[in-house]
């Protein structure tokens, strides 16, 4: 008899090994959140709890040279990722579409969502203090599962149909941006710091 596991769903976890520029980005990103006055006010007027620059500021590796030198140790780590994931790019090298900040104020939530018109999306954690939501991954199965009885508590994770993703400062994750996630609510007593981006053929 064989079993074989098939349609793998990659996710990537890496780390950003440069403890200065994880401090000079914290800097950064609450300069944003005080500065970005069209950022603060959608923000507010999408309910998001906290800050966010995703529809405000789309040139931040042009704007502020912190953000550039992050753009150059996320394109290694896409790189890799892409390799793993075996994407035949004919030559060609994964490019950078979007970046943008988030600050996440405790109790905030990011509702599940995808990235669509992007090959691979990811979030690089700069501040995460004990309680902050853990990133939820859906299997993109789901919806197709029909009359599949539920999965036992201690079924490997391979088979669950969410697997949670705890953050820590520095850590990089990586996943093809068609895979539905969310951003489970913190109960942290301070700030998320967080940089999330798209990258494209």
């Amino acid at each position: 008899m064989a079993v074989r596991s098939l349609f793998a769903t990659r996710f990537y976890e890496g780390a950003l090994d440069d403890p200065v520029l994880l401090d000079e980005l914290e800097e950064a990103c609450r300069d944003l959140s005080s500065d970005d006055r069209a950022g603060r006010a959608w923000s507010k007027d999408h309910g998001y709890r906290g800050y966010t620059s995703y529809a405000s500021l789309a040139d931040l590796p042009q704007r502020d040279p912190r953000f550039g030198d992050l753009v150059r140790h996320l394109n290694r780590h896409v790189a890799r990722f892409a390799k793993e994931c075996a994407f035949d790019l004919g030559g060609r090298r994964l490019k950078l579409d979007s970046l943008w900040v988030n600050v996440m104020k405790p109790g905030g939530t990011h509702s599940g969502h995808i990235h669509p018109h992007s090959v691979v999306s990811g979030t690089v954690y700069v501040m995460v203090p004990p309680g902050s939501g853990a990133l939820k991954l859906e299997d993109p199965r789901l919806s197709m599962l029909m009359a599949a009885p539920v999965r036992t508590p201690d079924a490997p994770e391979e088979l669950q149909p969410f697997v949670y993703a705890q953050p820590e400062a520095g850590a990089i994750f990586l996943w093809e941006s068609w895979l539905r996630h969310e951003v489970m609510q913190s109960s942290a007593k301070s700030d998320r710091i967080s940089v999330s981006f798209n990258y494209r053929l």
